[in-house]
């Protein structure tokens, strides 16, 4: 049974790889940045909660990421993998339109809560004895451009330098640092920035619905990737180049509604 601690695990993928590993007899602590959207975690993974802390926490300040820590190794005892999973994104607008607000509140969540959540994790690690972390990338992690996702590519373009070279500096070491690559998942975060634009959001259903997938889809995968992994520098990527490729070659035949209401 090893313990879990996953920011920005209220929705979407954090939430759905919490529920995966509870289902694996693992402990998890979940974190969002207010107690109404952490309580509301909880309840949802009410099932297991002896075995399930919630804690409330702005990744991007570092006072309540190193209580986050303290908190998990009070109940649980230790933290054997914290995942890097908080992220904002931006409405699909150029860079020069973007508010001066969701600049700073991007980059602080995506790229300055890596680091904090990353300084925290390796250091109390390394005070007991070993450990992994998993940052989690995104478009723009390899260098990829769309016009409206400037911001959100650049703070994942970071997110990658940060983690690739992280894991050479704790190369010697008992902790190891690894990448995430959940591919396109169909969640309140990739959907947000196409709220008031329709031609758009039609366009982009279309790619979606060849290469996305759901976050039950998906999380199984990354957990038990994670849970199978003993390497530093590891990669988890779920939408594979070759997967892309059987994607696009079956699109004509095989088609895919991400977006159908649920019956």
């Amino acid at each position: 049974m090893q313990t879990v601690v996953i920011t920005g695990s209220t929705r979407g993928i954090g939430l759905g790889m919490a529920r995966e590993f509870l289902k694996r007899g693992h402990r998890v602590v979940v974190n969002g940045r207010s107690d109404a959207s952490t309580q509301q975690a909880l309840a949802a993974l009410a099932a297991d909660k002896d075995r399930v802390l919630g804690v409330a926490a702005d990744v991007g300040d570092y006072a309540q990421v190193e209580a986050l820590w303290q908190q998990a190794v009070q109940q649980f005892g230790r933290v054997d993998i914290w995942i890097n999973n908080a992220g904002l994104s931006n409405p699909m607008h150029p860079f020069w339109e973007q508010s001066p607000e969701r600049i700073e509140s991007v980059a602080r969540t995506n790229i300055l809560g890596v680091m904090y959540g990353s300084k925290v994790a390796v250091a109390g690690m390394l005070a007991q004895g070993g450990g992994t972390i998993y940052n989690m990338e995104g478009f723009g992690s390899t260098g990829q451009f769309r016009a409206g996702l400037l911001l959100y590519g650049t703070t994942k373009y970071g997110v990658h330098y940060l983690t690739k070279n992280l894991a050479k500096e704790v190369a010697k070491t008992s902790v190891k640092v690894c990448r995430l690559s959940p591919g396109i998942v169909i969640t309140d975060l990739l959907m947000e920035g196409y709220v008031g634009k329709g031609s758009d959001l039609t366009r982009a259903q279309r790619i979606f619905n060849i290469l996305g997938d759901t976050v039950e889809t998906v999380t199984p995968y990354l957990v038990e990737q994670i849970l199978k992994n003993d390497k530093n520098g590891a990669y988890i990527n779920w939408l594979t180049t070759p997967k892309v490729l059987i994607r696009f070659t079956t699109a004509g035949f095989n088609k895919r509604n991400l977006f159908a209401p649920a019956h």
